[in-house]
């Protein structure tokens, strides 16, 4: 199925694209001229969320941003697991379909996982790394696996499909003060029905099922991607990826690393500051 949305051009002025991947069509955005940048989001949102940023960039790069399968415009197809190595599989699909070499990538929440396993194949045409509050290893703070536990109880699946939980209750939550009731409509209007959060409920799961795949990621990210010009922005008030236990790993992973803290922010830096990311992309990667 494919969402019958057709977003605002005032708040999303772009033109869709879209991909016919192996599993299903992918919806995605290719903005702007110049050096590429790949933009990658997390659960449970969208390429909405990095309207801003896009916008800010797009008169000096080209900024292309993905919804993964289940999420935002793309198809929820009939038969898709919507794991996480599945997601990075497709990913790798539309990043060989569009040939992209020399290229940034950058991943937030579950968007570092994904962007990173589709890069880690593909390390000699990556130019650059940008991650904001996400990991690459194996999660293993007891809050995360809690959370995953109980988001994947049959009570919570439920509430899950049936009330939109994770739209509602984690990410509008979190941005309550920071969106317009227009923006918080963008964020539900791409998961309209029960069938349609399949994508979405699968995802709590994943912070325990996706071990074989983080633990591949801790091993190769180092070997294939350490060496390459890496920025960390980071919502200092993220509660999911805690900052004094996720930036020092990171600094000991990239060998050229530049950290910019956002103080403010919590997990969904790009609703919070996407100002100061767009400057700090555009700071580290002038000379992509």
């Amino acid at each position: 199925m494919l969402i019958d949305f057709v977003p605002d051009g005032n708040l999303y002025p772009f033109a869709s694209r879209w991909f016919d991947s192996s599993v299903g069509r992918v919806h995605y955005i290719d903005e702007g001229t110049g050096p590429t940048i790949l933009f990658c989001h997390g659960a449970p949102a969208w390429s909405f969320l990095y309207r801003h940023i896009v916008k800010a960039l797009r008169d000096r790069y080209r900024c292309i941003a993905v919804d993964y399968l289940g999420f935002g415009l793309s198809e929820r197809p009939t038969g898709f697991g919507y794991t996480i190595a599945e997601h990075t599989s497709v990913l790798g699909e539309l990043i060989d379909h569009l040939q992209l070499d020399g290229f940034v990538v950058m991943g937030h929440d579950w968007g570092g996982p994904i962007g990173l396993g589709a890069v880690t194949a593909r390390a000699d045409r990556v130019s650059g790394i940008v991650l904001g509050n996400t990991v690459f290893w194996p999660i293993e703070a007891i809050a995360n696996r809690a959370f995953s536990m109980i988001m994947s109880s049959r009570p919570m699946q439920r509430r899950i499909l049936e009330q939109n939980f994770l739209i509602e209750c984690v990410l509008l939550a979190e941005l309550k003060h920071t969106l317009t009731t227009a923006e918080a409509d963008h964020y539900r209007a791409v998961q309209p029905t029960a069938e349609a959060r399949r994508g979405l409920a699968a995802t709590p799961g994943q912070i325990r099922a996706a071990r074989p795949l983080l633990e591949r990621l801790a091993r190769d990210v180092p070997a294939l991607l350490g060496h390459k010009p890496t920025l960390l922005v980071w919502g200092m008030r993220d509660m999911v990826f805690r900052p004094n236990a996720c930036v020092p790993r990171m600094r000991a992973v990239f060998a050229d690393l530049e950290v910019v803290e956002l103080p403010h922010a919590r997990h969904f830096i790009q609703e919070h500051e996407p100002d100061a990311i767009a400057a700090a992309i555009a700071k580290r990667f002038s000379q992509v």
